[in-house]
């Protein structure tokens, strides 16, 4: 069983690996399913800027996802409700979703390196928040903390669906990137949706799209 101590020293891990070391991906970064055509423009400082600053609002959101996902796992293990199996299936298949999750962070750091742009400045804030809402969401119940995660990943597949339309079109190595991060979303969305998630109330559903609001458009600049 996990103890409030064995709780404390993981969320310590997760934030330190997920704030300060390098992730490493356990699938390759996507690619262009064909390589641009010999000659294509390159990126001007303009779009180079541009795609950093998306960029850097997708690594923001893939810190939340560490933090969401690793609190809602603890407080799923450290819960009342439920049997201790069930519990510990659903931490088990939330920190399934967060190792996908680690990917798309580990692709979105390289890609920022790769248009000399960097993290947000305030990531720590960040992941504090998320790891917050992630472990009340988990205190609430197995079903709730399901469509917590329902409804999050829904959010995010729009604003990457956004973020596709906003990219500069000669940017294939940032699109191919968005783009299979929207589509591993879609999946957890569907698989927690499967899993037996609730539907969230709306008003829970509008707070959290005001809080992605902050969140992306401090993150686009800082």
């Amino acid at each position: 069983m996990t103890t409030l101590i064995d709780a404390g020293l993981m969320a310590a891990d997760s934030a330190l690996r997920t704030l300060f070391a390098q992730r490493h991906a356990s699938r390759p970064c996507p690619t262009v399913a064909e390589a641009p055509a010999a000659g294509a423009p390159a990126l001007t400082d303009a779009e180079k800027q541009l795609s950093g600053a998306l960029m850097r609002v997708n690594h923001v959101g893939e810190v939340c996802a560490q933090a969401l996902y690793t609190s809602q796992a603890l407080a799923a293990r450290l819960g009342r409700k439920g049997s201790h199996a069930s519990r510990e299936k659903l931490a088990r298949h939330l920190e399934h979703a967060g190792q996908e999750e680690t990917d798309h962070l580990a692709w979105c750091e390289q890609r920022l390196t790769e248009l000399g742009s960097r993290p947000s400045l305030l990531n720590p804030l960040w992941y504090a928040g998320a790891f917050t809402l992630g472990l009340v969401a988990g205190r609430l119940g197995e079903r709730t903390s399901l469509g917590f995660v329902v409804e999050t990943e829904r959010q995010v597949e729009a604003h990457l669906a956004g973020h596709l339309s906003d990219l500069p079109m000669n940017d294939h190595a940032s699109r191919a990137i968005v783009a299979q991060m929207k589509d591993d979303e879609a999946r957890h969305a569907r698989e927690a949706q499967q899993a037996g998630a609730a539907e969230l109330p709306t008003v829970a559903q509008n707070a959290m799209r005001a809080a992605a609001k902050v969140m992306t458009t401090v993150a686009h600049r800082i």
